[in-house]
């Protein structure tokens, strides 16, 4: 019905940049949010970013001001872009959208299948 796709992850070094896209396609009538979390070993899933459909922003603590995520309405796909990227940014990030698929009465949330970042020192 629904696939997130993610690409953009890959191997930096610590300060180094990074930008992930996340496209939703399938058979989707709105989009609510979409937004990034990440999971490192061992650790909970933890919310990144997240844009909701009025232009409205959440961001973790610890993003402290070095991730700016977009979001391309027309385009249903999701943006972040990561500078002055640490080691302990090291995580699998996943890309959700919380959206009403054609056909249903309520919004439902979908997951890409995640993207790898590392960030070596």
């Amino acid at each position: 019905q629904v696939q997130l796709v993610e690409s953009g992850g890959g191997l930096v070094y610590t300060g180094g940049s990074l930008r992930l896209s996340c496209a939703a396609s399938g058979s989707i009538r709105s989009i609510s949010t979409m937004g990034w979390y990440r999971q490192a070993p061992g650790k909970e899933r933890e919310l990144v970013a997240v844009v909701y459909s009025s232009g409205s922003i959440n961001y973790g603590d610890f993003v402290k001001g070095r991730f700016t995520i977009s979001r391309d309405n027309a385009k249903n796909t999701v943006y972040l872009q990561m500078n002055s990227l640490k080691p302990e940014d090291t995580a699998v990030y996943y890309c959700n959208g919380r959206l009403w698929v054609r056909g249903t009465v309520a919004p439902s949330d979908w997951w890409g299948q995640g993207t790898q970042v590392t960030v070596s020192s």
